[in-house]
């Protein structure tokens, strides 16, 4: 192999939730002093623009289906930073969130690649927000947690029952293929009129969405055709969306300004 006379580094770069606007102005200057660039499924592929004189190397995965296992992602990173300089690991949301960024931090470390971390807009906070929907919200909801739906071992999480006991607002991630479940963990908790919103495609123009409640949610995603990739949002702050809608439609109908007091 030749090796670049450029210091070996590792960038992990998170792109945000799909919105293009959304990724940070450090990640685009990242991007823009890269020599290669690793993207994922979930990365808008129009930042690549901004990266348009690097090697530009698609390591993502879809349906199961893998470009690269996270073996060869690693050994990827370590090679082509040894062979080009400067790598920019492009990932969805935030990498430190269900993102194995710091997997591949440490990994590339152990290889003395220099390595750094840049921030991105996690969807789980993100794609809520869009749809009018805060994971908090006084006299609603005091916390929130963030859950992976499927585990390494392709299992439910079992941190969705202990959540379920809780108040908090509940966003799970990758959970779609466990929805089931999901609900029914709640329905033993008493829970089947917590309201629930999906988000498929969140803050890009595909975004479809559905609401219902813990005992309707299935009905509808199976009427709405809803898929990955999704998010899963259970709690009572899912009503903001609603009422926000009600007064957004008021105020249209009846155009008034009304000065707060």
């Amino acid at each position: 192999m030749k090796w670049s006379r450029k210091i070996p580094k590792l960038t992990v770069v998170g792109a945000g939730p799909g919105d293009t606007d959304l990724i940070t102005l450090k990640g685009i200057k990242a991007l823009q002093s890269a020599d290669v660039v690793l993207f994922d499924a979930l990365v808008n592929t129009d930042l690549l623009e901004y990266a348009s004189e690097a090697e530009q190397i698609f390591v993502g995965k879809r349906k199961g289906c893998y470009a690269y296992s996270q073996d060869q992602i690693n050994e990827l990173i370590v090679s082509r930073a040894g062979s080009h300089g400067h790598v920019v690991r492009l990932k969805g949301g935030d990498p430190f969130v269900f993102g194995r960024g710091a997997e591949e931090m440490e990994y590339a470390s152990k290889y003395g690649v220099e390595t750094s971390f840049v921030p991105g807009i996690s969807s789980s906070l993100a794609v809520p927000g869009y749809q009018n929907i805060p994971l908090t919200k006084r006299g609603s909801s005091e916390s929130f947690w963030v859950i992976t739906g499927t585990t390494k071992d392709h299992k439910i999480s079992g941190d969705v029952a202990l959540a379920a006991r809780s108040t908090a607002t509940v966003v799970i991630l990758m959970g779609m293929s466990k929805l089931g479940e999901i609900v029914s963990l709640f329905k033993q908790e008493g829970k089947q009129d917590l309201p629930v919103a999906i988000i498929q495609n969140g803050t890009t123009p595909q975004e479809k969405v559905g609401v219902g409640t813990v005992s309707t949610i299935e009905s509808i995603v199976n009427e709405q055709n809803l898929t990955n990739p999704a998010i899963i949002v259970l709690g009572e702050v899912v009503k903001h969306r609603q009422q926000i809608l009600e007064l957004q439609h008021k105020i249209n109908v009846e155009p008034s300004f009304v000065a707060a007091s």
